[in-house]
């Protein structure tokens, strides 16, 4: 039976059941396909144009809008990016670069199935009836470089590590329900977004290898394994071509990704695309037809008179605004939006299930166990930590950022936030005496870390820089617009005047980014590294300090010792000398690298089968021995590498990982799997993925270059 026909049989059975053909879209149990074209035959044309902005709301058929919102680390209701309007709080994780330090997926499962569910609950129910059910996150773009002004909202340098964090984070937002969508999950910014100074007309450059295995891996992986069906493209051009228009998003990731949902423009870059990379000489019609033609369904600024435009000369039809606008509203049908089924499970969020989220027991717990897993503890000389109690009678806790909880351009409003210096009041109780000074004017930090038995100084940036758009006044922080020009800390020296005098200094590096603390490093006994935002950032500290947790963290970034061990800013050539897979000097902390209180042992290494071919798996099995004396987590790591590395070749990279909780005194069989597609590489003399004859190596560790067990095996 012909689709045609059978649409018609479909249509004559539900009048019979009394559904008027009218709303044939609204029937939730008929095709997909056949709802779209019942409801796209509906539109006017200037409904389907209305349909091509930010805005999928037909008042005269009565589909309400998807409407859209922020939500890397937590709904964006209030906060920075808000200024004076009126906002409502929500709950704030960690920032998104402190979620990846994590390593952890299910966490990061379970933190956006939160996030999501609270965004449901603020969309539905009657007392706020805010947000929207496209959430814009995560951000999937690669750190390629620390300096990038936007590093806070990336989960790091590498491309496998970002991809297997973006789609647990894309399912969580989503829902495993095969027929509804709790919230849609927006990845942006496609493509090699990773500088801010001249991002409106800057062009990112490097191979179609480096596309294909590195730049548009986590993108790939989102849509093909996390479900995204949404992409923000970005404002930069790539190898010479705005991303707004570049071919690739039609030829790559729609017809061979498979994404048939939404392709949005980022904020004003259509207005961009002529003023900033000088296109299409002023002609807006012919911009705006070049972008639909190119595959975007959705503009974010003033489009509607080049569209009209563009139709008017004939340099688009309605037929390619019909095509267009099919992927937006296909996600309102996917979120639920053109029906009222009793059948869709997340209906009932903040309707017939009233209890706010943000006020059971169990957030607040999810938050704080988010804060404290993403602690990467990154030195502990003679065992200083974790501190005992019993032990200290008096503490200094010294800087600003002990009494803060700040929040960066992409945060909410929090319902409420725990400090450091609040924390260990807290778990000081009566038995300890505490003192705070903010700095070290009149010598107030050295006087009272001489006085204390142990010192805690709190020092990072401000993720908004603490000043206007554009603005940052230390050099050495970076936000949205503004790339960092140093990678030093300004309050270095803090650390080390307090460690001068007390040799019980322990540094809470609060930052969105990594620094060159190599004095500190050096000199003071302790260090731990966590994100700013968290509503329980204060309580993730003491909990680690006080050894109520045993860090776990591991960094995402390559930290350097220098600026100068960078290559250009602008150079996307990763291939030199950029991530810990062609870094060849000395970093200050490797990819991967995190301490914690207690000791693993790795042995007894097992390959299942040393030759992998086309649809094998490689499986790696070893012991993992807790020898030290805390219970403790260890996130293993496997890497591959080349048997003899030739040039432009890869120094080792990412393709296995693995949060294990081993009790102390306990050994855990620990196994971990690569499919033969991560092991494939581009061919670029075929335009396609091949896996190569040739010998590889195995290394298994605590970090990229803390390797403790080797192997090797062949692909075929």
């Amino acid at each position: 039976m012909g689709t045609h026909r059978k649409f018609l049989v479909a249509v004559l059975f539900l009048s019979a059941l009394g559904v008027h053909s009218q709303n044939f879209f609204n029937n939730h149990s008929a095709n997909e396909e056949q709802r779209l074209d019942d409801l796209i035959s509906k539109m006017t044309l200037d409904e389907k144009v209305d349909a091509l902005g930010n805005n999928t709301r037909i008042p005269r058929l009565g589909i309400q809008a998807s409407g859209s919102v922020e939500g890397l680390h937590g709904i964006v209701l209030g906060g920075p990016t808000y200024g004076e309007r009126e906002n409502t709080p929500t709950t704030v994780f960690p920032q998104a670069y402190g979620l990846g330090e994590t390593w952890d997926t299910d966490l990061l499962y379970r933190v956006a199935t939160y996030i999501s569910t609270e965004n449901r609950y603020l969309f539905q129910n009657a007392k706020y009836r805010k947000s929207g059910l496209i959430m814009w996150t995560p951000n999937v773009d690669l750190g390629r470089d620390p300096r990038w002004g936007r590093t806070e909202e990336c989960y790091g340098e590498d491309a496998f590590l970002t991809s297997c964090l973006a789609v647990a984070f894309i399912k969580g937002i989503q829902g495993e329900h095969p027929k509804y969508w709790r919230n849609a999950s927006l990845m942006k910014h496609f493509l090699s977004n990773s500088n801010e100074c001249g991002r409106t007309y800057s062009s990112s450059d490097y191979s179609d290898k480096l596309f294909r295995e590195y730049y548009s891996y986590p993108f790939y992986k989102g849509v093909t394994e996390g479900g995204s069906q949404t992409l923000m493209t970005a404002y930069n051009a790539y190898n010479g071509i705005p991303c707004i228009m570049h071919p690739v998003l039609r030829d790559v990731v729609m017809d061979e990704w498979g994404l048939k949902g939404t392709l949005l423009t980022d904020g004003g870059a259509f207005k961009l695309l002529l003023s900033a990379h000088k296109k299409f000489d002023n002609d807006r019609g012919a911009a705006a037809a070049a972008c639909i033609k190119a595959g975007i369904t959705k503009f974010l600024d003033e489009y509607k008179d080049a569209v009209y435009d563009a139709l008017n000369r004939k340099l688009i039809t309605e037929k390619d605004i019909d095509k267009a606008i099919r992927g937006n509203m296909w996600i309102s049908l996917k979120l639920g939006l053109l029906d009222g089924s009793q059948d869709n499970p997340y209906s009932g969020i903040g309707v017939t299930d009233t209890v706010a989220p943000w006020n059971k027991p169990e957030t607040k717990e999810l938050v704080r166990e988010a804060t404290r897993k993403s602690v990467v503890l990154l030195k502990n000389k003679n065992n200083l930590l974790p501190l005992d109690k019993k032990k200290i009678k008096k503490i200094a806790v010294i800087g600003r950022r002990a009494s803060e909880v700040l929040q960066d351009w992409y945060s909410g409003k929090p319902f409420y936030t725990v400090s450091v210096i609040d924390a260990i009041k807290e778990e000081a109780g009566n038995s300890i005496e505490v003192k705070y000074v903010e700095s070290n004017k009149m010598d107030s930090a050295r006087s009272v870390a001489a006085w204390a038995d142990v010192a805690i100084v709190c020092v990072g940036n401000h993720p908004t820089c603490n000043a206007g758009w554009e603005q940052a006044p230390v050099i050495g922080e970076g936000k949205e617009a503004v790339d960092r020009q140093s990678i030093q800390l300004d309050q270095e020296e803090l650390m080390l005047q307090v460690n001068k005098v007390n040799p019980n200094t322990v540094g809470v590096l609060i930052s969105s980014f990594p620094y060159a603390i190599n004095k500190a490093d050096k000199q003071l006994p302790a260090l731990v590294h966590l994100t700013n935002c968290s509503q329980e950032l204060g309580h993730a500290v003491t909990d680690v300090l006080f050894g109520r947790y045993n860090p776990a963290g591991r960094l995402t970034q390559t930290w350097v010792k220098d600026i100068n061990d960078l290559p250009h800013m602008m150079d996307y050539d990763i291939t030199k000398g950029r991530t810990y897979m062609y870094f060849e000097k000395e970093p200050l902390y490797p990819f991967g690298y995190g301490l914690s209180y207690t000791d693993f042992e790795y042995s007894k290494v097992v390959v299942s089968d040393y030759e992998i071919s086309k649809g094998d798996t490689l499986k790696v099995s070893f012991s993992l021995k807790n020898t030290g004396k805390f219970d403790g987590e260890e996130v293993v790591q496997l890497y591959i590498s080349p048997h003899k590395r030739l040039s432009g070749e890869p120094i080792k990279q990412l393709k296995a990982f693995k949060r294990v909780f081993v009790r102390k005194g306990e050994t855990v069989r620990v196994e971990l799997e690569v499919p033969y597609s991560e092991l494939q590489i581009w061919d670029e003399t075929q335009d396609r993925f091949v896996l190569p004859n040739i010998k590889r190596k195995i290394g298994i560790g605590a970090s990229s270059d803390d390797i403790r067990l080797n192997a090797v095996f062949r692909t075929l």
